[in-house]
């Protein structure tokens, strides 16, 4: 196992951006930068031992500074909508930027996925991987506190990608944390084939604005029903008011519990390939979305163009909007506190 890193380029400020690459014995490499904490690239072997990038991205620094859409990228503080990018806290009212509509996204105009962090490389027996870390100060995007956060990227030699996010903060704030990753396991094409297994048996329905309305909803006969494995597009075309909303999937998933901390949230598989990815986290919710506002105006890695549904999204996280809606579990943290959560991704073959 290794790791190496490279110079990437510089951001309009002068911030020297490094990526860094993790390669374990199987024939897997991980490709990160401290620009936003991007993974820009996720090698894997097909059935037959070809190597092939499963995660959508670009191939130079420009690309992620003036083509974001998020590939790859850390989101924070908070991942998702917040409603009318305002919420009280401790009888307090916040203002958040409303960067999505009336709505607040993924951390605001300047979030988390558009900072350099600093980094330090892990290398064990075990395990090669990267450390970032960054100090988000009090008003940053109009959230409260001085928030600390390091999140560490590492691989095994059993092919799996384990991302460990922790936070703490000298004020009361809200986080929710995640990547945000799409994923193409087919490494060409869309991800309709790809056949998904969500763990869970319930959702939170939106409005238009895709913001959740509060109801928990079963996923039973419904098209939000990912309990055994179904390709992604099987009913992305029917006439159901949650997909014409967002275009396709863009979804909080309720994970099963029993009383274990790690929790199974998601099983795909491409069957052309034979690639399988198996995504676990100490996370309650996962937001599943199908890359529905990709319009091909986007041309990434190897000169493709990304279009509807090039790339899909297993982004675990808590609610969305919680701030704001008292039944959701909270996402306050509170001085004194940490903040930890660990996701997986795990790749294989069948």
């Amino acid at each position: 196992m290794k790791i190496t890193s490279a110079h990437f380029g510089v951001t309009p400020e002068g911030e020297e951006v490094q990526l860094f690459s993790l390669t374990n014995d199987q024939g897997m490499e991980v490709r990160i930068t401290n620009y936003g904490g991007i993974i820009s690239a996720l090698t894997v072997p097909d059935r037959d031992g070809k190597p092939g990038d499963v995660v959508l991205g670009h191939e130079t620094l420009e690309g992620y500074l003036n083509r974001s859409r998020y590939f790859g990228a850390l989101i924070g503080r908070y991942a998702n909508r917040i409603a009318h990018g305002r919420f009280c806290l401790h009888g307090i009212a916040y203002t958040l930027a409303k960067n999505n509509g009336e709505n607040h996204l993924h951390g605001g105009l300047k979030g988390l996925d558009k900072v350099v962090w600093s980094a330090r490389e892990i290398p064990a027996p075990d395990f090669v991987g990267v450390q970032l870390t960054y100090l988000s100060k009090d008003g940053e995007e109009g959230y409260p506190g001085n928030f600390e956060t390091s999140v560490t990227y590492l691989l095994t030699n059993e092919n799996e990608l384990r991302i460990d996010y922790h936070a703490t903060t000298d004020q009361s704030t809200i986080v929710n944390l995640t990547n945000h990753s799409y994923f193409n396991l087919a490494c060409g094409g869309t991800v309709l084939d790809h056949q998904l297994t969500i763990h869970a048996d319930n959702f939170t329905p939106v409005n238009k604005c895709l913001i959740p309305t509060g109801e928990i909803r079963s996923v039973k006969d419904t098209t939000m029903d990912f309990t055994c494995p179904t390709a992604i597009g099987a009913r992305i075309g029917d006439h159901d008011e949650q997909l014409c909303f967002a275009g396709g999937y863009d979804h909080n998933f309720i994970l099963r519990t029993g009383g274990e901390l790690f929790r199974k949230a998601a099983t795909v598989y491409e069957p052309a390939t034979g690639r399988l990815l198996e995504v676990s986290t100490t996370q309650l919710g996962m937001q599943f979305y199908s890359g529905n506002f990709l319009d091909g105006s986007i041309v990434g890695k190897y000169g493709r163009a990304y279009v509807k549904h090039s790339g899909c999204c297993f982004e675990p996280q808590h609610f969305p909007d919680s701030p704001n809606q008292p039944n959701f579990p909270s996402t306050v943290l509170e001085p004194g506190e940490d903040y930890r959560h660990t996701t997986w991704f795990k790749f294989s073959v069948a």
